[in-house]
């Protein structure tokens, strides 16, 4: 469907008796939001009560989803743009969803949009956090969570371990320095055992002759990430590894996308190192 066609939908909308959608700083306290992600779902389902929700995506009650539970008995809605407007909400959150120029779209028929963002580290990770709570009107629920991540790190902290971590997931995937996921690995008071940046496939060479500590595995515990043709770790050095060494399972939700719940894979691999 065409730009102009949308525009359109949308003054016809307006004319069949819909209130006008507030401009974004004109608007109060938003109380038709509809999510157009599952990491935008995160969010909306923590922070706002049901009956400030039109709608989420159809992925919030998905296993990666970390907040599938509160998903149940909220409407659904896919992330196109004429099945939005038909809802005519007052705030539209998205990390994702509905493309790259869903922002845009949406400002020029008057519907605010909030945007999630990415974070590379955990201290913008709980600004993130703050700032979307404010947008959605929730200040003091999103500094109950900043506060409680806080102090959550502090005790980590108190007594890290200092054993080296290998991230692996079905895929093969590693990934080392300058990714969220080695920032998560460094907060549980560990060593990355994959010292090059970026996302990697697993080191089959490197890990014939030296074995970290601990393996973080994530993704296994769904058909996510699991792909059908060969990867590295369908490699019998990789498989050795989740049978040989201590493995801290971590959940796809944990690590799907940025907010507080990934300090539930913080945890887990603090936890792990104990053992």
């Amino acid at each position: 469907m065409s730009r102009l066609t949308l525009l359109l939908l949308a003054i016809c909308l307006s004319c069949c008796g819909a209130p006008p959608t507030p401009k974004a700083a004109d608007a109060a306290r938003p109380m038709r939001i509809v999510s157009l992600d599952y990491c935008a779902d995160q969010y909306v389902l923590k922070f706002v009560d049901k009956d400030r929700i039109l709608a989420v995506s159809p992925d919030a009650a998905r296993d990666f989803s970390y907040m599938q539970d509160a998903a149940g008995g909220v409407p659904t809605v896919r992330p196109v743009a004429e099945d939005v407007l038909l809802l005519k909400p007052d705030l539209v959150v998205r990390s994702y969803g509905g493309g790259p120029d869903a922002a845009k779209f949406f400002a020029e028929v008057g519907i605010p949009v909030l945007d999630i963002g990415w974070a590379p580290d955990l201290k913008t990770v709980m600004s993130n956090i703050q700032r979307v709570a404010d947008g959605l009107d929730e200040h003091e629920r999103g500094a109950e969570v900043v506060t409680r991540m806080e102090t959550r790190l502090q005790e980590i902290a108190q007594q890290a371990e200092g054993k080296s971590v290998l991230y692996m997931t079905p895929a093969g995937v590693t990934t080392g320095p300058g990714t969220l996921v080695h920032e998560i690995i460094t907060a549980a008071g560990l060593e990355n055992f994959q010292t090059q940046s970026g996302w990697r496939s697993i080191p089959l060479e490197e890990l014939a002759y030296r074995q970290p500590d601990i393996i973080g595995a994530a993704f296994f515990e769904t058909l996510t990430n699991h792909p059908d043709a060969w990867s590295p770790m369908k490699h019998p050095v990789a498989l050795k590894q989740l049978s040989d060494e201590t493995v801290v399972p971590l959940k796809g939700a944990w690590t799907s996308c940025n907010g507080w719940f990934l300090m539930d894979a913080v945890e887990a691999l603090a936890e792990g190192a104990k053992e």
